[in-house]
C-alpha cells in the first residue's frame, strides 16, 4: 500500500493525477488516496479524504463499466471542469475567454452509442468494455442510454448468439431515430443465406439493420427531423449524441450567424445545422461523405419553406474551400472532426467572412484554430460548453467569432 497521495487535478481522460505523476481513476481533486501503484497508476484506490464534490454513483455497473468515468462527481463539478478544460486550452494560445455555463444533457438521453457483444458457452454478453480492457461488462440497465436503447439489450444478445463467434467481438452502432432504431453491425460472421433469413425477425424491434457493408432490411426507413426537413440518414451516420445537445449547439450556431443571408456550412454531415438555418438564409452545405450529403440534399428538396440549399462534395482536409469562394458568404459554420480544420480555418481568416460559428469536440484543436482567426482580426465573442456525453471526460462546445469592423458590433 502506497500513500497517502493528494489528487491535484483531473487528466484529459478523467483520471485524478497525483504528484509523480500518478494516475488514479475514480478520484477527484483535493482527495487524499492510497493504494498499490502499478507503473504510474493506482487501479484500486482507497479514498482517505473524500471531496465535497463526491457523490454516490447511481449505476450498479459503474465501478466495472468503462462507459462512464465521472459518475462519482457532482453534476456541478463536472460542468465547471469541462468549462475549465476549454478555458485552459484557450489560455495555452494566449486567448482570454471565460466560457458560458455548461449546458448538460439529461440522464438517459443518449440516442447514439456503440455497444459490444460476444457469444459465450451459455449465451451472450452485451455492454460496454471495462476500463482499459477488452472485457465486456454486461449491462442490465444504463443511466446514459435512452430507454429504447436499453430495452434493446436482450435483442442484441439474441443477435450476438446468431451472428457472433466466441473468438470475435460484435460491434453494434445504434442510433435512435424518429421512426425506430438504426443498427449497424460489424465484426460478425459472413452474411450467408441462413443468417440473412434469420435477421429480419428483429424488424419489430429494429427499424433498419446493416451487417458489415450489406443491408439486411429497412422497414421503416430511419428518419430524423432537422428543422422543417425530414432526413433519412445512411447507416451508421453521424448524429449529435442527444436531442438536448443538438438543440443547444443549434441555438449557439444561430446566435453566432445572426441575421446572415448567405451561410456556408462546412463539414455539414446530413444537415444538423444546414437545414434549420435554411429557414432564414441561403445555405451552401459542404461535406466529404457523399452519402451524408445525398441525404441532406434529398431532405432539402422535399422540405417546405426553405431558402435555397446547395451542396458540394469536397474533402475539406485535402482541398479546403478557398478564400475566393468563401468571400461571398456572410457567415460560416464549421464543425470538423477532433483533428480540427487548420487549413480550412486559415482560408476563412483570409476571406474575412464577417461571422464564424465554430463547433468542436476537441478544445485543444478548437483553441488552435480559433487563435488563427483571432490573429486575423476576429473577436471571440463567447464560448458555449455543451455536455452531451454525460459522466464522460468528452468536452464539446460552440463558439461565436466576428469581425467587429464588418458586423458593426
Amino acid at each position: 500500500m502506497t500513500g497517502p497521495l493528494t489528487i491535484e487535478r483531473l487528466g484529459h481522460l478523467g483520471d485524478g493525477i497525483a504528484p509523480g505523476p500518478v494516475f488514479v481513476p475514480l478520484a477527484l481533486p483535493g482527495e487524499v488516496v492510497e493504494g498499490e501503484i502499478g507503473g504510474d497508476r493506482i487501479e484500486a484506490p482507497r479514498i482517505l479524504t473524500p471531496s465535497p464534490d463526491r457523490v454516490r454513483p447511481p449505476c450498479t455497473h459503474y465501478r466495472a463499466c468503462g462507459g462512464c468515468s465521472l459518475m462519482h462527481a457532482s453534476d456541478g463539478f463536472v460542468a465547471r471542469w469541462k468549462a475549465e478544460v476549454i478555458a485552459t486550452a484557450l489560455a495555452a494560445h494566449g486567448i482570454d475567454g471565460t466560457p458560458l455555463p455548461t449546458v448538460t444533457s439529461p440522464a438517459r438521453s443518449r440516442r447514439r452509442a456503440t455497444l459490444a457483444g460476444r457469444r459465450t458457452k451459455k449465451g451472450a454478453l452485451v455492454g460496454f468494455h471495462a476500463r482499459r480492457s477488452d472485457v465486456i461488462v454486461p449491462l442490465s440497465d444504463c443511466h446514459v442510454l435512452a430507454p429504447p436503447l436499453v430495452a434493446l439489450l436482450p435483442t442484441l444478445g439474441e443477435i450476438t448468439q446468431l451472428g457472433g463467434s466466441r473468438s470475435a467481438t460484435l460491434s453494434f452502432a445504434l442510433t435512435l431515430t424518429d421512426t425506430g432504431v438504426d443498427c449497424a453491425v460489424t465484426g460478425g460472421k459472413p452474411l450467408d443465406a441462413g443468417l440473412r433469413a434469420e435477421l429480419p425477425r428483429f424488424r419489430d424491434r429494429i427499424a433498419r439493420m446493416t451487417w458489415g457493408d450489406e443491408p439486411v432490411y429497412a422497414d421503416p426507413l430511419p428518419s430524423l427531423r432537422f428543422g422543417p426537413a425530414t432526413v433519412a440518414p445512411p447507416p451508421g451516420a453521424f448524429l449529435q449524441a442527444t436531442a438536448a445537445g443538438e438543440a443547444a449547439l443549434l441555438a449557439a450556431v444561430r446566435r453566432a450567424v445572426g441575421s446572415a443571408a448567405r451561410i456556408a456550412d462546412l463539414f455539414a454531415g446530413c444537415g444538423t445545422f444546414a437545414l434549420p438555418l435554411a429557414t432564414g438564409a441561403a445555405v451552401h452545405a459542404v461535406e466529404g461523405d457523399a452519402a451524408l450529403l445525398a441525404a441532406l440534399d434529398r431532405a432539402a428538396r422535399h422540405a417546405p419553406g426553405l431558402r435555397p440549399v446547395t451542396t458540394e462534395t469536397r474533402d475539406l482536409f485535402r482541398k479546403p474551400l478557398p478564400p475566393d469562394d468563401l468571400a461571398s458568404f456572410d457567415a460560416v459554420v464549421i464543425d470538423p472532426p477532433r483533428a480540427g480544420a487548420e487549413a480550412q480555418t486559415r482560408a476563412i481568416a483570409t476571406a474575412q467572412v464577417p461571422r464564424v460559428a465554430m463547433v468542436s469536440c476537441n478544445p485543444v484543436t478548437f483553441a488552435r484554430d480559433a487563435a488563427l482567426l483571432i490573429a486575423a482580426g476576429y473577436r471571440l465573442d463567447w464560448v458555449q460548453p455543451v455536455d452531451q456525453f454525460r459522466w464522460s471526460p468528452h468536452v464539446e462546445l460552440a463558439a461565436g467569432l466576428s469581425l467587429p469592423h464588418l458586423t458593426g458590433e
